[in-house]
C-alpha cells in the first residue's frame, strides 16, 4: 500500500493544544452501556461518521461496498463515509476527535501513541482481546498498540519488499535474488561491471519519513533498534552504526542512484519501471504497477521478494500497517466497534484483497486470496510479515522523525561523521522522552 508517508511531519502545535485540553493522563475507554439512540420502537436511526484515506490500500469502490454491506445488515446504523488525502487525514483527526466530527478514523502506524496520551481515541484493549489474535500477524496487532493497550482494530496490513528485474539479473548471471544485503551489493556491483545498469540500486531517501523506513529497516538488519523493551532510546546502539554506515558507504561505491538522496516512494517506482535499477525497496503497491504495461515498460520482469537480512537476521521490513479507530468523541461506540468488526472481517479482507492484503494469517492458504492478490505477492508477504520491525511507539515519535530526517541526510551526504549523526539523534531521543 502506498502511504505517501514521505510526506508524513505531523502536525505538532494541533496535537499539543489537544494534549494541553484533554490532558496526558490516561486514555478514554470506550464506555461501557452505549449503544443506539434511544427510542421505545426501537428504530431510531444511529449515525456514525468515518474518516478514510483515499489514494491507496482499499479502493473507495471497496470501501462503499463494504460499508454498504454493512448497513444492510444492520439497517438501523447509517454511515457517511469521508475520503481525504493521506496529508490531510491526521489534521482532520487532531482538530475533530474531541468533538465527534469523525466516529471511525483510520490512522497510520506510528500515531497511536500521540493520539492516546492526548486522548484523542478510546481503549479498546478488552474488545480486540477477543479476537482470534493468534491468526492475526503480530506487525497488524502492534500498529494499533501502546503501552500494552490496543486503541484500534488492524485493517490495513501493509510492510515493504524488495523488487528485482529478473531480466537484469538473467543477463549478469544471477540465478535467485539476493539474501543479504552483502550478496545485494555484489549482485548489484556485478550488474554495474557489466554495463547492464549505471546506478544497480534505487531508493527512497529524501527527507522526508521515507528515509526513517528505510532506516528501519536496514537497522533491523543490522541488529540495531529505536528504543529498548521499555521505551528508553538507544539510537547510538552498535546495530544502528552499522546501519548508517551502510548508506553512506553504497552512496560512495556508486551502487545506489545518487538522486535516491532526494526520492520519496512513487520516484522508485517510476524509476524502477522505465527500466533504471536492478532492485529497488517499497510499499506493496508497487507490486500491481510494475507488471502493468501501461505503467511500466519491464511488465513481466519485474519480480517482488523479501528484504535481505544480514548475519542472523534472516530478513528486516518496516511496518506501514493502519488500524481503525474510535474517537474520543464518538456518541455510539458500540456501533462504530460494530462497523470495524465488519471492515476487518475475513470475509471481507479475502474478497477486497487486490488493492490490500489480510491481516489475517488463515487467508493466505485461501485460494480466492492467492487469485486476486497474486501468487508472488501473497508467497512474499507469507514470509516478509513475519519478519516486520517497528519505528518506535512513542508519543514523541513526530519530532523525532523529522530530526532524525535531518540527521541521516548530513551523514550520508558526508556533513556529519555517522557517530556524531546517531549522538545527536540519541541526545534528542532523550530530551523528547523526559518533557
Amino acid at each position: 500500500m502506498k502511504h505517501f508517508k514521505s510526506t508524513l511531519c505531523i502536525f505538532l502545535s494541533v496535537l499539543f493544544l489537544c494534549m494541553c485540553l484533554a490532558g496526558c493522563g490516561a486514555a478514554a475507554t470506550a464506555p461501557t452501556g452505549s449503544g443506539a439512540a434511544s427510542g421505545d420502537s426501537g428504530s431510531d436511526i444511529v449515525t456514525l461518521n468515518a474518516l478514510f484515506m483515499k489514494q491507496a490500500g482499499y479502493s473507495e469502490d471497496d470501501v462503499n461496498a463494504m460499508t454498504e454491506n454493512f448497513m444492510a445488515d444492520n439497517p438501523n446504523i447509517k454511515i457517511n463515509v469521508t475520503y481525504v488525502a493521506y496529508e490531510e487525514l491526521e489534521p482532520k483527526i487532531l482538530t475533530s476527535a474531541q468533538s465527534g466530527s469523525y466516529d471511525v478514523v483510520l490512522g497510520d502506524c506510528i500515531w497511536p501513541a500521540a493520539f492516546a496520551q492526548a486522548n484523542l481515541v478510546l481503549d479498546v484493549t478488552d474488545r480486540v482481546q477477543e479476537l482470534d489474535l493468534d491468526d492475526i500477524f503480530q506487525g497488524a496487532l502492534d500498529a494499533c498498540m501502546y503501552d500494552g493497550h490496543y486503541y484500534g482494530i488492524p485493517w490495513l496490513n501493509d510492510v515493504q519488499y524488495m523488487f528485482y528485474n529478473e531480466a537484469m539479473l538473467r543477463e549478469a548471471g544471477i540465478s535467485t535474488p539476493p539474501a543479504t544485503w552483502d550478496e545485494l551489493l555484489e549482485d548489484a556491483n556485478l550488474i554495474k561491471e557489466k554495463g547492464i545498469c549505471e546506478y544497480p540500486i534505487v531508493a527512497s531517501w529524501a527527507q522526508a519519513e521515507c528515509i526513517i523506513t528505510a532506516y528501519t529497516i536496514l537497522s533491523g538488519a543490522f541488529g540495531g533498534s529505536f528504543v529498548d523493551s521499555a521505551n528508553n532510546p538507544t539510537l547510538d546502539c552498535e546495530g544502528n552504526r552499522q546501519a548508517l554506515q551502510f548508506m553512506v558507504d553504497c552512496v560512495n561505491n556508486g551502487l545506489y542512484n545518487p538522486n535516491s538522496i532526494e526520492m520519496i516512494e512513487d520516484d522508485v517506482l517510476n524509476t524502477f519501471c522505465a527500466g533504471s535499477a536492478a532492485f529497488a525497496i517499497n510499499w506493496t503497491y508497487m507490486f500491481s504497477s510494475m507488471n502493468d504495461e501501461s505503467q511500466s515498460s519491464i511488465a513481466g520482469d519485474a519480480k517482488i521478494a523479501p528484504i535481505p537480512g544480514q548475519g542472523s537476521i534472516f530478513s528486516a521490513t518496516v511496518n506501514g500497517g493502519m488500524p481503525l479507530m474510535i474517537t474520543a468523541g464518538c456518541a455510539h461506540p458500540e456501533e462504530a466497534w460494530e462497523y470495524m468488526l465488519a471492515l476487518s472481517s475475513k470475509e471481507n479482507q479475502a474478497t477486497y484483497c487486490q488493492n490490500a492484503l489480510p491481516i489475517w494469517k488463515s487467508l493466505y492458504t485461501e485460494q480466492q486470496v492467492i487469485d486476486t492478490a497474486g501468487a508472488a505477492l501473497v508467497e512474499a508477504s507469507g514470509i516478509q510479515f513475519d519478519y516486520i520491525f517497528n519505528r518506535p511507539q512513542v508519543p514523541y515519535y513526530s519530532q523525532l522523525s523529522t530530526y532524525m530526517q535531518s540527521e541521516l541526510q548530513k551523514a550520508i551526504l558526508g556533513n556529519e561523521t555517522v557517530d556524531e549523526a546517531l549522538s545527536n539523534m540519541q541526545a534528542k531521543a532523550l530530551e523528547l522522552s523526559a518533557k
